[in-house]
This record gives C-alpha cells, sequence and structure tokens, in this order.
C-alpha cells in the first residue's frame, strides 16, 4: 500500500464526525485554534454541528454580563435551531433568555442557575420550551411559584427539575410553601427532584409533591430545616424514592469534611 494511505485525511471527516471529536476540547481552543487549522474544520465550527449541546457554565461564572451575552448570542445562532443542551450561569436579563428560547426549539437541558431571569418573561416564553426535559433554575431569586407553575403547565416532558436555593436568602425571598404546591400540581411525571435549602418548606408541602409525583426517583431536601418527616415513615409510604436530607450540616464545604462527616451525610 501506498504510504500515504496510513494517514488519516482528518480534514475530509464530515462535520458531524468533527463535532464529537471538538467537543472534548475547551470552548477557548474550538473558537480560536481549531478555525485556524484547516478550511473543513473551520466551517465545522462556525455551523451547527459542534453547538447542539453548549457547556459554558464554568467559563460563564467569571464574565462580564456583556461579554456572557455576545458569547450566548453568537453560540446560539451558530447552533441554527439544533441546540438540544444549554449549562450557562449568571444569565442577567429577560432579553437574552428570550433571544435562546425563541433560537432553541429542540432545548431538552436547559440549565440557567443564578440568571436574572423573571416570573412575567417565564410567562411569555414558557410555551415554547416543550421539549424541555430537565431544567435547572436554583438560585433563580427573581423567579417563583408563578413561573414554575407556567413551567409545568407548558413542559409536560419534564423529567428532572434543579430548584435550590442559597443557604441564607431562601427565607427572605418569595413564599416558597406555593413553589412546593406548584411542582405538585404541574410536575406529575418528575422523576429527579432537588429544592435544597428551601428554607420554608415543610412537611405538608413535601407529601403533597410525593403525592402528586407518583414517579418521583429521587428528592434532595438537603437544608430544608422545616421538614420533619421520619425516615422509616418515607421508606414505607414512598419504597421506590431515595432521599438526600433534609438535615443540615454545620460545614458544608467538602474541602472541610473529614470521614465521619462524610459518611452521616452519606446516610440520608
Amino acid at each position: 500500500m501506498d504510504k500515504a494511505s496510513d494517514y488519516r485525511c482528518w480534514d475530509e471527516l464530515i462535520p458531524d464526525a468533527l463535532a464529537l471529536i471538538f467537543r472534548n476540547l475547551s470552548l477557548q481552543e474550538i473558537l480560536t485554534v481549531i478555525p485556524r487549522v484547516c478550511k473543513s474544520w473551520g466551517r465545522a465550527v462556525s455551523g451547527p454541528y459542534c453547538w447542539q449541546e453548549i457547556d459554558i457554565e464554568e467559563w460563564s461564572k467569571s464574565r462580564q454580563p456583556h461579554h456572557l451575552d455576545r458569547m450566548l448570542r453568537m453560540l446560539i445562532t451558530r447552533s441554527c435551531g439544533s441546540l438540544r443542551k444549554l449549562s450557562v450561569t449568571g444569565i442577567s436579563n429577560n432579553s437574552i433568555f428570550s433571544f435562546l428560547v425563541e433560537h432553541a426549539g429542540s432545548l431538552e437541558n436547559l440549565q440557567v442557575p443564578r440568571s436574572e431571569i423573571s416570573d412575567s418573561i417565564v410567562e411569555q416564553i414558557a410555551g415554547k420550551l416543550s421539549t424541555i426535559t430537565l431544567l435547572d433554575v436554583s438560585y433563580c431569586n427573581k423567579i417563583g411559584a408563578q413561573a414554575l407553575e407556567t413551567i409545568g403547565k407548558h413542559c409536560k416532558l419534564l423529567l428532572v427539575l434543579y430548584r435550590n436555593m442559597e443557604l441564607s436568602s431562601s427565607a427572605d425571598q418569595f413564599p416558597l410553601e406555593d413553589e412546593a404546591h406548584a411542582i405538585a400540581a404541574t410536575m406529575p411525571k418528575l422523576k429527579h427532584l432537588e429544592i435544597a435549602y428551601h428554607l420554608l418548606i415543610g412537611n405538608e408541602s413535601v407529601l403533597k409533591i410525593l403525592s402528586s409525583c407518583p414517579e418521583l426517583e429521587f428528592v434532595n431536601l438537603t437544608g430544608c430545616r422545616n421538614v420533619k418527616l421520619d425516615s422509616n415513615f418515607l421508606k414505607e409510604k414512598f419504597p421506590k424514592v431515595r432521599f438526600l436530607g433534609p438535615h443540615l450540616l454545620e460545614h458544608y464545604d467538602m474541602n472541610d469534611w473529614d470521614l465521619d462527616a462524610a459518611e452521616r451525610f452519606a446516610q440520608y
């Protein structure tokens, strides 16, 4: 055989295959290094193939709002409506949230913790999130029960919900019992629910969720200090559900945990 045949022609790979390879690289490498290698690689990263799954959560934590907005608009535009997963933290306004929903008709996994989105914008765009199966709106302090109810009514495929709150601030926010009731009333297909550090949620709300969401398999109640349900009762009444919490650890920094603390945490 010709010696040249021993070498792979990477520039001749179809864009879908290149995209699978490029996903193992950093965002900076995909945007600045790959386009300079050759024309075919440049076309691959400028088209939708690399942007069906966008995970810029770590990158977004240290960026100014205007830089984050520009990056989101560019990447979402490149996805050409094929976006299936988006993970980003700290969306700063309703405008960019509306933009991403308008251009993401195939979105299944949406993770936007610590974002400045409001009940009003969620009500306006929730109808376009009908394909969502996983949603993370943890630490989004400007939304409440109204937004969750709207999401539940429109996102009938929703299986996973993250609605964790800050350790010290949730008691000063919205009436969180209403959030629990919204979840129970509109999200019957949930399998995974995290509502850690909802300091106002109590026994009645948790039991309402458990009774109304029969497909639940996991519930995170860490830090929900008003939930005082007997573990034996929960095991007997809801044998399919695994629970984490609600007991609140005094030291929740993983770097400070000793072995005994880790073992105590693991039993919940």
